[in-house]
């Protein structure tokens, strides 16, 4: 069954430029986007699990998990739900040194609790992404010993910074749709099977996030959850629609608020 099932006919939303992409690339001209730098360009950022190896857990390291087949459906969805211009048959993944990080100001990382260790370059890097306008979206990681394991990394970044939960009442869950609670999206095996829904000790879904000092979320944190997992298994007959819908609404929210905030 097509992606499409999930999704609402006859939604749009105005055609927006990216009012960050001069802050991040001066030129305001991505080098996978148009000369007017109005379309929206769906990035993974790939980071190292120690000593460097970007391989870590799995066969290409935890940053893969899902891609690039969640990525390509949930681009796919972005052009489907909104007129947003996403640049279609796109799998990009960005490391943290690499000189085109700017060029994104969107990126999606999971998986961030399995081992993801950071350099104080690296560290640096990606708060002076963030702090230039960059929006950085987490998913996928589950329980108290992941959440132990990101924060120390998360304090490399932002040493000052509180992670806090953001409020249903936040711009961020209005952007587009309304969404007025935050569901626990399960992996494809537990969303199949039905009943349970969590992984480890993660039984509460949060979205959170670390703000600059003039109350933007830089980071969107989503912790006892898996986006990913629904935006991959969308298209199965067994995967819930409630929870493939749900991840798609998110997903489109964080972009659309991205680009005009």
């Amino acid at each position: 069954m097509s992606v499409l099932r999930i999704l609402l006919p006859g939604v749009l939303v105005a055609a927006l430029a990216l009012p960050l992409a001069a802050q991040l690339f001066p030129s305001g001209v991505s080098d996978y986007g148009g000369v007017d730098g109005s379309e929206f360009v769906f990035a993974r950022l790939r980071y190292s699990e120690g000593l460097g190896n970007f391989r870590g857990f799995g066969r290409q390291g935890s940053w893969a998990t899902d891609w690039p087949k969640a990525d390509k459906q949930f681009i796919f969805a972005i052009d489907r739900m909104s007129n947003v211009r996403v640049v279609l048959d796109q799998d990009i993944a960005i490391d943290i040194m690499d000189p085109k990080l700017f060029s994104y100001p969107f990126l999606y990382a999971l998986e961030v609790g399995r081992g993801m260790t950071l350099s104080p370059e690296e560290a640096e890097r990606l708060r002076e992404y963030m702090e230039r306008g960059g929006f950085i979206v987490i998913d996928d990681f589950w329980g108290t010993r992941q959440w132990q394991s990101f924060s120390y990394e998360l304090a490399k970044i932002f040493p000052d910074r509180e992670v806090e939960e953001i409020p249903l009442t936040h711009p961020l869950f209005h952007a587009f749709f309304d969404i007025d609670e935050i569901l626990q999206i399960p992996n494809v095996t537990n969303g199949c099977r039905g009943g349970q829904t969590h992984q480890q000790d993660g039984y509460t879904p949060y979205a959170l996030a670390v703000y600059d000092d003039n109350r933007r979320p830089m980071m969107v944190i989503n912790h006892n959850t898996d986006l990913g997992d629904a935006w991959e298994w969308a298209d199965q007959e067994c995967y819930p629609n409630r929870f493939a819908s749900f991840a798609f609404r998110m997903g489109v929210n964080f972009i659309v608020y991205s680009m005009t905030h």
